[in-house]
Protein backbone atom coordinates (compact mmCIF):
# COMPACT_ATOMS: atom_id res chain seq x y z
CA UNK A 1 0.00 0.00 0.00
CA UNK A 2 2.85 2.30 1.28
CA UNK A 3 4.81 1.70 -2.07
CA UNK A 4 1.80 2.50 -4.34
CA UNK A 5 1.18 5.76 -2.46
CA UNK A 6 5.09 6.74 -3.68
CA UNK A 7 4.54 5.61 -6.87
CA UNK A 8 1.52 7.24 -7.47
CA UNK A 9 2.86 10.98 -6.06
CA UNK A 10 6.25 9.95 -8.09
CA UNK A 11 4.04 9.88 -11.32
CA UNK A 12 2.07 13.13 -10.42
CA UNK A 13 4.94 14.97 -9.96
CA UNK A 14 6.51 14.11 -13.58
CA UNK A 15 3.18 14.70 -14.90
CA UNK A 16 2.83 17.98 -13.29
CA UNK A 17 6.70 18.89 -13.74
CA UNK A 18 5.93 17.71 -18.17
CA UNK A 19 2.50 19.43 -17.88
CA UNK A 20 4.83 22.85 -16.72
CA UNK A 21 7.39 22.44 -19.42
CA UNK A 22 5.07 22.26 -22.40
CA UNK A 23 3.81 25.08 -20.70
CA UNK A 24 6.56 27.23 -20.25
CA UNK A 25 7.95 25.83 -23.77
CA UNK A 26 4.49 27.03 -25.51
CA UNK A 27 4.99 30.48 -24.23
CA UNK A 28 8.03 31.35 -25.24
CA UNK A 29 7.74 29.77 -28.49
CA UNK A 30 4.20 31.81 -29.58
CA UNK A 31 3.59 35.38 -30.29
CA UNK A 32 2.93 37.58 -27.15
CA UNK A 33 -0.52 39.18 -26.73
CA UNK A 34 -0.60 41.70 -29.00
CA UNK A 35 -2.25 41.77 -32.40
CA UNK A 36 -1.28 45.05 -33.15
CA UNK A 37 2.29 46.99 -32.66
CA UNK A 38 2.05 48.18 -29.30
CA UNK A 39 4.19 51.35 -27.66
CA UNK A 40 5.72 50.44 -23.98
CA UNK A 41 7.96 53.54 -22.51
CA UNK A 42 10.68 52.64 -20.09
CA UNK A 43 11.61 54.95 -17.70
CA UNK A 44 15.21 55.22 -16.07
CA UNK A 45 15.26 53.65 -13.11
CA UNK A 46 12.28 51.56 -13.99
CA UNK A 47 12.42 48.08 -12.42
CA UNK A 48 11.99 44.58 -14.49
CA UNK A 49 9.14 44.34 -11.87
CA UNK A 50 7.72 47.55 -13.10
CA UNK A 51 7.95 46.52 -16.73
CA UNK A 52 6.75 43.36 -16.21
CA UNK A 53 3.00 45.43 -14.90
CA UNK A 54 3.08 47.79 -17.87
CA UNK A 55 3.32 44.86 -20.32
CA UNK A 56 0.32 43.45 -18.32
CA UNK A 57 -1.76 46.55 -19.28
CA UNK A 58 -1.01 46.75 -22.52
CA UNK A 59 -2.09 43.13 -22.93
CA UNK A 60 1.31 42.21 -24.38
CA UNK A 61 1.58 39.95 -21.80
CA UNK A 62 -2.17 38.35 -21.01
CA UNK A 63 -1.42 35.79 -17.93
CA UNK A 64 -0.30 35.87 -14.52
CA UNK A 65 1.52 32.86 -14.93
CA UNK A 66 3.04 34.10 -18.53
CA UNK A 67 4.51 37.28 -16.28
CA UNK A 68 6.26 34.78 -13.67
CA UNK A 69 7.32 33.06 -16.80
CA UNK A 70 8.83 36.10 -18.21
CA UNK A 71 10.87 37.07 -15.14
CA UNK A 72 12.09 34.17 -14.49
CA UNK A 73 13.51 33.40 -17.57
CA UNK A 74 15.02 37.40 -17.41
CA UNK A 75 16.67 36.92 -14.43
CA UNK A 76 18.06 33.29 -15.35
CA UNK A 77 19.55 35.25 -18.69
CA UNK A 78 20.58 38.31 -17.11
CA UNK A 79 18.03 40.21 -19.12
CA UNK A 80 16.48 41.68 -16.15
CA UNK A 81 19.27 44.29 -15.74
CA UNK A 82 20.21 44.81 -19.64
CA UNK A 83 16.99 46.36 -20.48
CA UNK A 84 17.37 50.23 -21.77
CA UNK A 85 15.50 53.04 -21.41
CA UNK A 86 13.27 54.49 -23.95
CA UNK A 87 9.98 54.47 -25.84
CA UNK A 88 9.86 50.96 -27.47
CA UNK A 89 7.53 49.97 -30.34
CA UNK A 90 6.87 46.00 -30.00
CA UNK A 91 5.81 44.48 -33.54
CA UNK A 92 2.71 42.06 -33.18
CA UNK A 93 3.36 38.56 -33.46
CA UNK A 94 6.89 38.47 -31.37
CA UNK A 95 7.51 35.94 -28.97
CA UNK A 96 8.93 36.99 -25.03
CA UNK A 97 12.32 35.91 -26.45
CA UNK A 98 11.97 38.19 -29.02
CA UNK A 99 10.79 41.25 -26.98
CA UNK A 100 13.43 40.83 -24.24
CA UNK A 101 15.95 40.96 -27.17
CA UNK A 102 14.63 44.77 -28.57
CA UNK A 103 14.62 45.75 -24.93
CA UNK A 104 18.23 44.78 -24.18
CA UNK A 105 19.55 46.13 -27.51
CA UNK A 106 18.26 50.04 -26.81
CA UNK A 107 16.52 50.24 -30.22
CA UNK A 108 13.79 52.22 -29.14
CA UNK A 109 11.37 54.22 -31.40
CA UNK A 110 12.39 57.20 -33.58
CA UNK A 111 9.93 60.46 -34.09
CA UNK A 112 10.49 62.12 -36.89
CA UNK A 113 10.17 66.66 -37.35
CA UNK A 114 10.51 67.96 -40.51
CA UNK A 115 12.35 71.97 -41.37
CA UNK A 116 10.47 72.71 -44.15
CA UNK A 117 12.95 74.58 -47.13
CA UNK A 118 12.28 78.24 -46.86
CA UNK A 119 10.41 78.46 -43.58
CA UNK A 120 11.12 81.07 -41.06
CA UNK A 121 12.64 80.90 -37.90
CA UNK A 122 9.12 81.50 -36.13
CA UNK A 123 7.91 78.92 -38.33
CA UNK A 124 10.47 76.15 -37.25
CA UNK A 125 9.49 77.43 -33.62
CA UNK A 126 6.13 76.86 -34.26
CA UNK A 127 6.65 73.36 -35.30
CA UNK A 128 9.47 72.67 -32.56
CA UNK A 129 6.80 73.61 -29.85
CA UNK A 130 4.16 71.84 -30.76
CA UNK A 131 5.79 68.26 -31.74
CA UNK A 132 4.45 66.21 -28.50
CA UNK A 133 7.84 63.95 -28.77
CA UNK A 134 9.64 66.87 -27.69
CA UNK A 135 10.91 67.99 -24.13
CA UNK A 136 9.68 72.31 -24.15
CA UNK A 137 11.96 74.31 -22.61
CA UNK A 138 11.64 77.06 -24.55
CA UNK A 139 8.20 78.12 -25.10
CA UNK A 140 7.39 81.65 -24.91
CA UNK A 141 11.14 82.85 -25.20
CA UNK A 142 12.19 85.35 -28.12
CA UNK A 143 14.81 84.08 -30.87
CA UNK A 144 17.90 86.52 -28.74
CA UNK A 145 16.54 83.97 -25.53
CA UNK A 146 16.54 80.84 -27.95
CA UNK A 147 19.84 81.49 -29.62
CA UNK A 148 21.78 82.30 -26.16
CA UNK A 149 19.93 78.71 -24.57
CA UNK A 150 21.76 77.55 -27.58
CA UNK A 151 24.98 78.83 -27.01
CA UNK A 152 25.58 81.52 -29.63
CA UNK A 153 24.04 84.67 -27.71
CA UNK A 154 25.82 87.15 -30.70
CA UNK A 155 23.94 85.55 -33.50
CA UNK A 156 20.38 86.42 -34.83
CA UNK A 157 18.23 82.88 -35.41
CA UNK A 158 16.80 83.43 -38.98
CA UNK A 159 18.33 81.09 -41.53
CA UNK A 160 20.52 79.53 -39.22
CA UNK A 161 19.17 76.16 -38.66
CA UNK A 162 19.15 73.16 -41.72
CA UNK A 163 15.47 72.37 -43.26
CA UNK A 164 15.85 68.62 -43.37
CA UNK A 165 13.81 65.39 -41.50
CA UNK A 166 15.11 65.06 -38.28
CA UNK A 167 15.07 61.62 -36.38
CA UNK A 168 14.98 62.01 -32.37
CA UNK A 169 14.00 59.80 -29.16
CA UNK A 170 10.87 60.90 -27.46
CA UNK A 171 12.24 63.12 -24.79
CA UNK A 172 14.63 64.80 -26.89
CA UNK A 173 14.37 68.28 -25.16
CA UNK A 174 13.73 71.55 -28.08
CA UNK A 175 17.16 72.69 -27.52
CA UNK A 176 18.92 69.16 -28.07
CA UNK A 177 16.75 69.71 -31.51
CA UNK A 178 17.59 72.81 -32.67
CA UNK A 179 21.74 72.59 -31.99
CA UNK A 180 21.06 69.17 -34.23
CA UNK A 181 19.46 71.76 -36.78
CA UNK A 182 21.83 74.57 -36.24
CA UNK A 183 25.27 72.27 -36.44
CA UNK A 184 23.78 70.62 -39.38
CA UNK A 185 23.91 73.81 -40.87
CA UNK A 186 27.24 75.17 -39.82
CA UNK A 187 29.00 72.08 -40.90
CA UNK A 188 27.35 72.31 -44.65
CA UNK A 189 27.69 75.66 -45.27
CA UNK A 190 31.24 75.82 -44.01
CA UNK A 191 32.06 72.74 -46.26
CA UNK A 192 30.59 74.71 -49.48
CA UNK A 193 32.25 78.09 -48.60
CA UNK A 194 35.34 76.12 -48.82
CA UNK A 195 34.28 74.90 -52.18
CA UNK A 196 32.82 78.25 -53.29
CA UNK A 197 33.38 79.55 -57.10
CA UNK A 198 35.96 82.70 -57.18
CA UNK A 199 35.44 85.69 -58.32
CA UNK A 200 31.95 86.89 -56.11
CA UNK A 201 30.70 89.74 -54.59
CA UNK A 202 29.91 87.65 -51.33
CA UNK A 203 32.68 87.48 -48.73
CA UNK A 204 31.94 85.56 -45.77
CA UNK A 205 29.82 82.57 -45.77
CA UNK A 206 27.42 84.59 -43.89
CA UNK A 207 26.30 86.76 -46.51
CA UNK A 208 26.19 82.97 -48.53
CA UNK A 209 23.48 82.19 -46.24
CA UNK A 210 21.97 85.61 -46.77
CA UNK A 211 22.19 85.27 -50.42
CA UNK A 212 20.63 81.63 -50.18
CA UNK A 213 17.72 82.73 -48.39
CA UNK A 214 17.15 85.17 -51.22
CA UNK A 215 17.14 82.69 -53.86
CA UNK A 216 14.85 80.10 -52.35
CA UNK A 217 12.62 82.56 -51.38
CA UNK A 218 12.53 83.47 -55.14
CA UNK A 219 12.47 80.24 -57.09
CA UNK A 220 11.66 76.81 -56.24
CA UNK A 221 13.06 75.50 -59.80
CA UNK A 222 16.17 73.58 -59.15
CA UNK A 223 17.16 74.86 -62.66
CA UNK A 224 16.52 78.43 -62.05
CA UNK A 225 18.90 78.71 -59.09
CA UNK A 226 21.78 79.33 -60.24
CA UNK A 227 20.96 82.32 -62.95
CA UNK A 228 19.02 84.02 -59.86
CA UNK A 229 22.53 83.69 -57.91
CA UNK A 230 24.46 85.18 -61.14
CA UNK A 231 21.73 88.18 -61.23
CA UNK A 232 22.17 89.13 -57.94
CA UNK A 233 25.95 88.31 -57.99
CA UNK A 234 26.39 91.09 -61.13
CA UNK A 235 24.26 93.41 -59.45
CA UNK A 236 26.06 93.07 -56.32
CA UNK A 237 29.49 94.08 -58.59
CA UNK A 238 27.58 96.55 -60.30
CA UNK A 239 26.31 98.18 -57.42
CA UNK A 240 22.70 98.00 -58.10
CA UNK A 241 20.38 97.91 -55.77
CA UNK A 242 18.75 94.02 -55.32
CA UNK A 243 15.15 95.06 -55.70
CA UNK A 244 14.14 91.64 -54.70
CA UNK A 245 10.33 91.17 -52.96
CA UNK A 246 10.60 88.43 -50.59
CA UNK A 247 13.21 90.90 -49.04
CA UNK A 248 10.99 93.41 -48.98
CA UNK A 249 7.89 91.15 -48.04
CA UNK A 250 10.07 90.02 -44.73
CA UNK A 251 10.66 93.80 -43.67
CA UNK A 252 6.87 94.24 -43.64
CA UNK A 253 5.53 93.91 -39.97
CA UNK A 254 2.32 92.65 -41.05
CA UNK A 255 2.11 91.43 -44.48
CA UNK A 256 -1.18 90.86 -45.60
CA UNK A 257 -0.37 88.56 -48.53
CA UNK A 258 -0.41 91.35 -51.35
CA UNK A 259 3.14 93.85 -52.03
CA UNK A 260 1.83 97.42 -52.12
CA UNK A 261 3.68 100.20 -54.18
CA UNK A 262 3.91 102.27 -50.85
CA UNK A 263 5.81 98.86 -49.23
CA UNK A 264 8.62 98.97 -52.17
CA UNK A 265 9.59 102.89 -51.10
CA UNK A 266 9.07 103.05 -47.25
CA UNK A 267 12.52 102.11 -45.71
CA UNK A 268 13.19 99.69 -43.86
CA UNK A 269 16.50 97.17 -43.39
CA UNK A 270 14.79 95.00 -45.69
CA UNK A 271 14.12 96.97 -48.24
CA UNK A 272 16.57 95.94 -51.31
CA UNK A 273 14.60 98.78 -53.25
CA UNK A 274 15.98 101.33 -51.15
CA UNK A 275 18.98 99.66 -50.01
CA UNK A 276 22.12 98.62 -51.79
CA UNK A 277 23.80 95.46 -51.03
CA UNK A 278 22.39 92.40 -48.73
CA UNK A 279 19.90 92.79 -46.34
CA UNK A 280 21.01 92.45 -42.64
CA UNK A 281 19.90 88.78 -41.80
CA UNK A 282 18.53 85.68 -43.97
CA UNK A 283 15.03 86.11 -44.63
CA UNK A 284 14.28 82.69 -44.55
CA UNK A 285 16.00 78.77 -44.28
CA UNK A 286 18.13 78.21 -47.37
CA UNK A 287 17.80 74.39 -48.72
CA UNK A 288 21.30 72.68 -49.36
CA UNK A 289 20.53 73.31 -53.06
CA UNK A 290 20.04 77.26 -52.48
CA UNK A 291 23.55 77.49 -50.82
CA UNK A 292 25.35 75.99 -53.32
CA UNK A 293 23.91 77.94 -56.05
CA UNK A 294 25.05 81.16 -53.85
CA UNK A 295 28.23 79.96 -54.05
CA UNK A 296 28.40 78.97 -57.55
CA UNK A 297 26.27 81.43 -59.45
CA UNK A 298 26.00 80.75 -63.93
CA UNK A 299 27.60 82.86 -65.82
CA UNK A 300 25.60 85.28 -68.29
CA UNK A 301 24.57 88.96 -68.92
CA UNK A 302 21.31 88.97 -66.95
CA UNK A 303 20.62 91.51 -64.53
CA UNK A 304 17.22 91.07 -64.28
CA UNK A 305 14.25 88.48 -63.90
CA UNK A 306 10.47 88.74 -63.25
CA UNK A 307 8.03 85.72 -62.71
CA UNK A 308 6.35 84.39 -65.54
CA UNK A 309 2.88 83.57 -63.28
CA UNK A 310 3.61 79.77 -63.78
CA UNK A 311 6.58 78.94 -60.91
CA UNK A 312 8.98 79.73 -63.58
CA UNK A 313 11.00 83.18 -64.06
CA UNK A 314 11.75 85.05 -67.31
CA UNK A 315 15.75 86.52 -67.29
CA UNK A 316 16.75 89.46 -69.33
CA UNK A 317 19.64 91.49 -69.57
CA UNK A 318 18.62 95.11 -70.21
CA UNK A 319 16.00 97.31 -68.46
CA UNK A 320 13.95 97.55 -71.88
CA UNK A 321 13.93 94.38 -72.20
CA UNK A 322 12.84 93.63 -68.54
CA UNK A 323 10.24 96.01 -68.76
CA UNK A 324 8.93 94.63 -71.61
CA UNK A 325 8.46 91.21 -69.68
CA UNK A 326 6.67 93.45 -66.85
CA UNK A 327 4.41 94.16 -69.21
CA UNK A 328 3.82 90.63 -70.67
CA UNK A 329 3.49 88.48 -67.39
CA UNK A 330 2.90 91.30 -64.32
CA UNK A 331 0.36 93.79 -66.00
CA UNK A 332 -1.55 91.81 -68.27
CA UNK A 333 -0.05 92.02 -71.50
CA UNK A 334 0.17 88.33 -72.16
CA UNK A 335 -0.46 84.92 -71.08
Amino acid sequence: MFLRLVYGFVLAALLAGAILGADVARFFTEPLGNTQPALIEVAPGTSFRALVHQLRRKQIIRRARDARYLSLYARLTGQATSIKSGEYLVPAQQDPRQLLALLASGKIRQHRLTLVEGWRFKQIMQAVNHDPALKHTLRGKSSAQIMAALGHPDQKAEGRFMPDTYMFPRGMSDVAFLKRAYNAMQRFLHKAWADRADDLAIHTPYQALIMASLIEKETAVPSERARVSGVFNRRLKKGMRLQTDPSVIYGIPNYDGDIHKSDLTRDTPYNTYTRKGLPPTPIASPSRASIRAALHPAHGKALYFVARGNGTLVFSDTLAEHNREVRKYQLGGGS
